[in-house]
């Protein structure tokens, strides 16, 4: 597959983050069942509880859409640093993973990045199927 369509959507995403208290831009997109690619940027709150993470903002924008299979997901944060998803948007992306193999892409600039697996960023995840038995 070729990620970089994907890619430069999150980049672009990155720029539109409201962040004033933190000054770190957050950019994701994501690729559901649609064929789609929705994004998210991080937006930030002075109550930083109610702050949104870029991934969570493009994943609820999919699924705001009828989306429930997240095929890929593609973030960037520091452009000198490669930025892992935190807790709480590994959980919500295993929520809606296709699979343990969904692609997760970390990204640093365009022509920098990491492709990993769900299960690779989040092993032994506690996930739906778990509540199923």
């Amino acid at each position: 597959m070729d990620y970089n369509n994907i890619i430069q959507k999150a980049i672009e995403a990155r720029e539109l983050a409201y962040c004033p208290y933190s000054n770190f831009k957050v950019g994701a997109a994501v690729l559901f069942e649609d064929g789609e690619i929705y994004t998210g940027c991080n937006i930030e709150n002075a109550s930083y509880g109610a702050t949104n993470c870029a991934e969570r903002s493009a994943i609820f924008s999919a699924v705001s859409k009828g989306n429930r299979k997240l095929k890929v997901i593609a973030l960037i944060g520091d452009t000198k640093e490669f930025t892992y998803p935190c807790g709480i948007c590994r959980q919500v992306i295993g929520e809606f993973a296709e699979d343990k193999d969904t692609k997760i892409i970390i990204i640093k600039n365009k022509d920098e990045y990491i492709l990993k697996t769900f299960e690779e960023i989040m092993p032994g995840a506690f996930t739906k199927k778990d509540l199923e038995n």
